[in-house]
């Protein structure tokens, strides 16, 4: 089924996070270095808070009034899928515009635009874009056209912009020079990526629970977030560009998307995850998770292309036929 725990021990040796940080999900021992057991019971108490909060807030609606105006730094988009616009995660969560395509429907969007608000994925509702993983799961689910209200940055691409650096930094760094500023840069960055990896650890476990609890919905949501929280510029011990709880959450949407009878998405996040280095080829074809979208031909092309066999199904038949194997005489 779902991938969780057997995978922990191998995303500890390659994430941001410290080996020695102790999860309850991750087969380590405490030591001295992790949280005592009271503060780590403490920590996960606040985390269950914090999930808590994240799920009233991702179910928020916007009833959108027919004919409502809007500002002068927003305006209205309704699209036909598939759209071409790509999005990414920004440093608060929102979704931003990182591509724009040059076809005419695509004018006045520029990069950096964010997503205010987004069409339900059924119905005549509009959301409120509370978070990238909803906006994701939202387009991605309807079958419909698509209405996008968006906030114009105005060029401003700070909420995609990874670390803000220091002056100090900046000084030091235009003089070739090493020095307390850039010190304290490091340290600032080095802080930013174990607390982001700890929320990112926070949200796998959220998804594992709902998806455990049927709740495939949610859980994609939250699995999309996930995937988006990927480092820019990874490399791991091993030399991989890609971690690997990024891998096994595509693999988990392609599974949520599988059991919600989503076959076009499913194939895409498989897709993704074997690009991303993923080589158990025979879990992804024998896994219940995957069921639905095992029967697709589609997926049979894409496993294929991925995992080729030896001798497949043409070059049996092609053998067969020669020696007439299986043929009236």
């Amino acid at each position: 089924g779902l991938i969780d725990a057997s995978f922990h021990a191998r995303i500890a040796r390659t994430a941001i996070v410290e080996p020695q940080r102790t999860r309850t999900r991750l087969s380590m021992s405490f030591t001295s270095a992790a949280l005592s057991r009271a503060q780590f019971a403490t920590a996960r108490v606040a985390g269950a808070d914090r999930r808590s909060r994240r799920r009233h807030q991702r179910l928020s609606v916007v009833i959108r009034a027919d004919g409502a105006s809007t500002d002068a730094d927003t305006y209205e988009l309704n699209l036909a899928k598939p759209i071409e616009l790509k999005f990414n995660r920004g440093n608060d969560g929102g979704a931003y515009v990182v591509f724009v395509p040059t076809e005419k429907k695509y004018d006045g969007i520029e990069i950096g635009d964010r997503i205010e608000a987004v069409s339900a994925s059924f119905g005549n509702e509009i959301w409120g874009a509370e978070s990238y993983g909803q906006v994701m799961y939202a387009i991605k689910n309807r079958s419909g056209d698509i209405y996008l209200k968006m906030k114009k940055m105005n060029g401003d691409l700070s909420a995609l912009e990874v670390n803000e650096k220091s002056s100090a930094f900046k000084n030091e760094r235009a003089g070739g020079n090493y020095g307390a500023g850039t010190k304290e840069q490091q340290m600032n960055n080095y802080s930013k990526k174990r607390e982001l990896e700890n929320q990112r650890l926070d949200m796998f476990d959220e998804a594992i629970e709902l998806y455990n609890g049927k709740d495939y919905d949610s859980a994609l949501i939250i699995f999309e977030e996930v995937a988006a929280l990927e480092p820019k510029n990874y490399m791991g011990d091993d030399f991989s560009k890609t971690t690997e709880i990024y891998k096994v959450a595509q693999y988990n949407i392609a599974c949520c998307f599988s059991r919600i009878g989503k076959e076009d998405e499913s194939i895409l996040a498989l897709k993704r995850c074997m690009s991303a280095g993923w080589t158990d080829y025979r879990k992804i074809r024998t896994d219940p998770s995957l069921a639905f979208v095992q029967k697709s031909q589609k997926f049979q092309e894409l496993m294929d292309k991925f995992d080729e066999p030896i001798i497949n199904a043409n070059a049996v038949k092609a053998f067969k036929s020669l020696f007439n194997i299986g043929g009236k005489k």
